[in-house]
């Protein structure tokens, strides 16, 4: 389930990599992802308190991580 304002997608081949699980679990500011037993894990609680900030993006292979922006149709760039 999506927040109110923000929705963070993760590529299935992606959120199975425990590597990339810890890696954006270290690099979000406002802890939106979590290094679970099988992958990447959502803390949807979190989701609205996205700032945008790019780092999950950029710290993830190309196209693996997508943040929608709910309330204006947009996406970040992937």
């Amino acid at each position: 389930m999506p927040g109110t304002f923000i929705d963070v997608q993760v590529d299935p081949t992606a959120g199975g990599d425990l590597e990339l699980a810890q890696k954006l679990e270290g690099v979000c500011p406002v802890d939106i992802f979590k290094a679970g037993a099988h992958g990447v894990e959502i803390v949807e609680k979190h989701l609205d308190e996205c700032v945008l900030c790019e780092l999950c993006i950029n710290a993830a292979p190309a196209g693996a991580i997508r943040v929608l922006k709910l309330y204006s149709g947009e996406s970040l760039p992937a």
